[in-house]
């Protein structure tokens, strides 16, 4: 995930509707009820732009995802009580889940050359919120919406089988500690957890700029009896149509090589 540069205006000052971020012990405390969590807990500090983003436009584009280990100290901060898409977006339309959107700028140049379908940005990473919203609402993009917290509840829990387009997983945190490896998103159950929330045909599109965490990817998800992959291998760059982001301009200036992998669900 990219940090972001900006004023010393923290994002839990700035808006009532986020529950507040993880305490540096809740991990363990997670951990004891047997919950591994994909990502770190962590504060940031949001821009200006960012913050009034938060602060004027969460009730419109936001959605905090419920988490049974998650303590909400008050009211307002409490997630949302069901996820609605339709009132979310204000329409019907095909679904694309990003996870971990990061700073949001492949999110917003995917939706705005993808008006047709609606684009629900999922991270942890408050900051990356705003500056999404804060891209949509600037380029008047009426089809992205954002989702703080732990996607996999998302998913588990909100997402209908056989209702997404698509889900992207860009540049995901590598944990390249053998110990932490436990903790990748792209595992056997989560990914069949996705494909299950896949309509026949959608696509899984992940990317990574770690080549062992790469070479995982494409065990795990050819090991997948209901993925089909698109391509020999890996996807050539030319041909998935994902966006440049700063962090993977960053990967490539310090020479990390880029994989991308695109698979699609299969039918019975």
């Amino acid at each position: 995930m990219e940090t972001v540069q900006g004023d010393s205006t923290t994002v839990d000052a700035i808006t009532q509707t986020q529950p507040p971020q993880a305490a540096p012990h809740a991990a363990e405390r997670h951990a004891r009820h047997g919950l591994i969590r994909t990502f770190h807990p962590r504060r940031g500090r949001a821009s200006t732009t960012q913050a009034d983003a938060l602060t004027r436009l969460w009730p419109v584009y936001g959605y905090t995802i419920p988490d049974p280990h998650h303590d909400y100290h008050t009211p307002e901060a409490a997630p949302d009580a069901a996820f609605d898409r339709a009132a979310l977006f204000g329409r019907g339309a095909p679904l694309v889940l990003e996870i971990g959107c990061g700073m949001g700028e492949a999110t917003a140049e995917m939706a705005a050359a993808d008006p047709g379908r609606d684009y629900l940005g999922a991270d942890v990473h408050t900051p990356g919120l705003g500056n999404l919203i804060a891209l949509a609402e600037a380029r008047g993009l009426t089809n992205v919406r954002v989702a703080r917290g732990d996607v996999l509840f998302l998913l588990r829990d909100s997402i209908a089988p056989g209702s997404l387009a698509a889900v992207h997983v860009f540049f995901p945190d590598p944990w390249p500690k053998a110990k932490h490896h436990k903790r990748r998103i792209i595992q056997p159950d989560t990914v069949a957890l996705i494909r299950d929330r896949l309509e026949v045909g959608g696509v899984l599109h992940c990317a990574t700029d770690w080549a062992e965490y790469a070479e995982q990817m494409l065990e795990v998800l050819q090991a997948d009896p209901g993925l089909r992959n698109r391509y020999d291998g890996y996807a050539p760059r030319a041909a998935v149509g994902r966006p440049l982001t700063g962090y993977e301009r960053r990967g490539l200036r310090d020479g990390r090589p880029i994989a991308d992998l695109v698979f699609e669900k299969i039918g019975h």
